[in-house]
């Protein structure tokens, strides 16, 4: 069923209340950034008429193998810890959250949304519009205050990175991506005006909301990880942030100061390399090229240094293959790669699960987009554990009072409307 209609906010939330009916639920939000390589303004996809929970070991397999079983929609997550199925690699740090390492669905009801163009594809279309259009929208609640307590305090969250900066100069990895985790038990929130009042707050061109089953996923991501359009692969790396000033004059001279920052370029110009070399697994030789360099993009909370690297996937390529061929994005991990996760799980505190993983879909054209997952509240209903992870690049120039003051800049918007 497709038609048109005037007021996309008001629908965008109405269909979202009447979504969050369904144990299994994805909303990608662009909230009305467009880049060369959207295709859609929204997509809500509710229901699930079949579903892969799959965990490291043969994940990526069991996802090929899935979606050649159901070549149409099939939306889901890949959870960082995927990492230990394509290296050697291992993850021993607590795990609060309990979500599957991998899990997609095919959907009852797809909504999607391009300008002012909507299609509803699943049973009685009509019967769904009319549900969605009688929908009462519900007024902003307030959100009862809840304090997160730090992995880390600030002190031993310094003397970390120290360690880390002494692998630097040992020569063992050059940048690594380091996170800490801040956390709630016993606590009851409403997931869904939770997310509401994230996505006003902080509203960015890959915002999600995941509901799988009791546990929810609240995501207020600026990354794209990967998107293929055609036979083309896209992937955008951030790394560069600065945070936003009320003053606009400020404003524009610490954008200016972001884009000409020789520690951030640096940073990004190392990520970009690692991406680069990623994706030639998957490129037709000679066609991985960087599209823009240091681009300098603007959000509620920062400005972010973000870069373009594209190529054409060849023919003998799977869409899952590419995707896990580039697994874990570069931007979470740190160069080499392999070193840098190592070496962070041997200094994180928790599991990072599926935040620094991905959350997107396959669509019937085999075309794909994913994102990165931060910028994310982690809320487990059935343990009432509320987890938010961040992190920032550790470099040799890095300062580690600062890097912790970065990571409090990027929670702002997850604090703020935690009430504090």
């Amino acid at each position: 069923m497709n038609f048109t209609i005037t007021d996309i906010n008001i629908f965008k939330h109405k269909a979202l209340q009447w979504a969050t009916r369904f144990d299994v639920l994805c909303y990608l939000d662009s909230n009305n950034f467009s880049d060369p390589y959207s295709k859609y303004d929204l997509i809500i996809a509710a229901g699930a008429k079949h579903e892969l929970k799959a965990n490291v070991g043969n994940a990526f397999a069991e996802l090929e193998a899935f979606r050649q079983q159901h070549q149409e929609w099939l939306m889901g997550f890949f959870t960082y810890d995927l990492k230990n199925e394509i290296e050697t690699l291992s993850s021993s740090n607590p795990d609060h959250l309990h979500l599957p390492d991998l899990y997609f669905f095919v959907p009852e009801y797809l909504i999607t949304v391009k300008d002012n163009n909507v299609s509803i594809t699943g049973q009685n279309s009509s019967g769904v519009l009319y549900e969605i259009e009688k929908q009462k929208i519900t007024q902003p609640q307030s959100i009862p205050t809840v304090k997160l307590q730090p992995r880390f305090n600030k002190a031993d969250y310094i003397a970390t990175v120290k360690k880390i900066q002494d692998h630097i100069i040992r020569g063992d990895i050059y940048v690594s991506n380091f996170c800490q985790e801040f956390f709630a038990n016993g606590v009851k929130i409403d997931p869904l005006e939770v997310f509401k009042q994230l996505n006003q707050l902080s509203p960015t061109p890959f915002s999600c909301y995941f509901k799988y089953y009791q546990q929810h996923i609240l995501c207020a991501s600026p990354e794209r990880f990967l998107a293929k359009r055609g036979s083309k692969l896209i992937s955008q790396p951030i790394k560069g942030t600065a945070k936003r000033q009320e003053n606009t004059e400020q404003d524009e001279l610490v954008k200016n100061a972001l884009q000409n920052d020789q520690k951030e370029r640096q940073e990004n110009v190392m990520i970009v390399d690692l991406v680069r070399n990623d994706l030639t697994h998957s490129a037709k030789a000679g066609t991985v090229k960087t599209e823009e360099l240091f681009g300098i993009y603007s959000f509620n909370q920062v400005h972010q240094m973000i870069s373009t690297v594209i190529c054409e996937l060849r023919n003998d390529v799977s869409e899952v293959q590419a995707i896990k061929n580039t697994f874990p994005m570069g931007s979470m991990t740190g160069a080499p790669k392999i070193s840098s996760m190592q070496l962070m799980e041997q200094y994180e505190k928790s599991k990072r699960g599926v935040y620094s993983g991905a959350i997107g879909y396959f669509s019937p054209d085999n075309d794909f987009d994913y994102n990165v997952v931060i910028r994310t509240l982690l809320y487990n209903q059935e343990n009432k554990y509320l987890s938010l992870h961040v992190g920032s690049a550790i470099t040799y120039d890095a300062d580690a009072e600062k890097e912790y003051e970065e990571c409090l800049v990027k929670a702002s918007a997850m604090f703020k409307v935690l009430g504090h």
